[in-house]
């Protein structure tokens, strides 16, 4: 599997004097780190980091899990992300949880892990569904790992869509259809509320999970570093994008085996942009139909180079 390279946060700058020094701090780490200048993007974080800035502690965490300009070191990698966690910064939360779960503690990176599985990141519900499966560090749950690994599988994230199949031979059909309707009722809650943030507790460090350390270690972010502001109040927050309407739709495919419509969507979703998929039994059979589109010609455009691939109204 590719890593990809890291997400670093700016600040937003429209906040009282001490905390706009501070994201200044942050613009000018990220600045060094896109020249190559880890040195310096470490000693503009670092003192926004210690007086409590989020985004720093956050791009601490993540310099000192990448090794940039430092040793690689998963200890300090875990300090910065709790304290940008604690603080309830969402990918703070998510890299805590998998920082965890990489140095072998297990049972306190399942909270950490659910709050980022309630904001839809793939590599939380990998894990998770990999926990889950085990019942490492977790009880034993089939019918939710399914459902969690379908998730991250539609998420595009490959090491999800490859532990399906290894879970098709495993996972009894009665359970994997239960998953299927839950990972349904997953994807139609779309993001849902996070459990409260957790209360630390001591944990002990479980045995090794044979999963893909690379989901845990590598970060899922653009090629460069990218803005990510702060969310705005409620007065200022954007309006909704209109959502797709019409009664066509395209059918990419037929499967009997379960998972397979699924699977099929996590490796062509990003053909589909702003489209949902629908999954139709028929028999036996799970029909893939994305949508909607307002007209046959609009579906047969979006078609385009994928085959097999034909539009049908609904």
């Amino acid at each position: 599997m590719r890593t990809p390279a890291a997400l670093f946060l700016l600040a937003s700058l429209c906040l009282p004097a001490t905390a706009s020094a501070q994201n200044a701090a942050v613009k000018a780490g990220v600045e060094a780190y896109e020249r190559g200048d880890y040195a310096g993007a470490m000693r503009a974080w670092r003192p926004a980091a210690e007086k409590g800035d989020a985004d720093a502690q956050y791009n601490m965490g993540q310099i000192y899990k990448l090794g940039r300009g430092v040793p690689a070191d998963m200890v300090e990698a875990e300090k910065w992300y709790r304290l940008a966690a604690l603080q309830g910064h969402d990918l703070g939360e998510a890299n805590y949880g998998m920082v965890l779960f990489e140095n072998g503690k297990r049972e306190a990176a399942v909270p950490w892990l659910e709050r980022a599985v309630a904001h839809g990141e793939p590599r939380a519900q990998y894990l998770l569904g990999v926990m889950l499966f085990n019942g490492d560090g977790v009880p034993k749950n089939w019918v939710r790992a399914y459902a969690l690994m379908l998730r991250g599988s539609a998420g595009g994230l490959e090491a999800a869509t490859r532990t399906l199949a290894q879970m098709d031979q495993y996972i009894p059909l009665a359970d994997r259809q239960a998953g299927q309707e839950l990972a349904k009722r997953y994807a139609s809650a779309g993001r849902v509320e996070a459990v409260p943030v957790p209360k630390e507790t001591p944990a002990r460090r479980g045995p090794a999970l044979s999963a893909d350390s690379t989901v845990a270690t590598a970060p899922a972010s653009p090629a460069r570093p990218a803005r990510a502001p702060r969310p705005a109040p409620a007065s200022t927050a954007a309006a909704p994008v209109a959502r797709a309407v019409g009664n066509w739709r395209v059918q990419l495919g037929a499967f009997a085996a379960p998972g397979g419509a699924e699977r099929l969507w996590g490796q062509l979703h990003s053909r589909f942009p702003g489209r949902q998929p629908y999954y139709l039994k028929s028999g036996a059979l799970t029909r893939l139909l994305v949508g909607p589109y307002a007209s046959q010609a609009e579906a047969e455009k979006a078609c385009g180079a994928v085959k097999p691939c034909m539009a049908v109204q609904r």
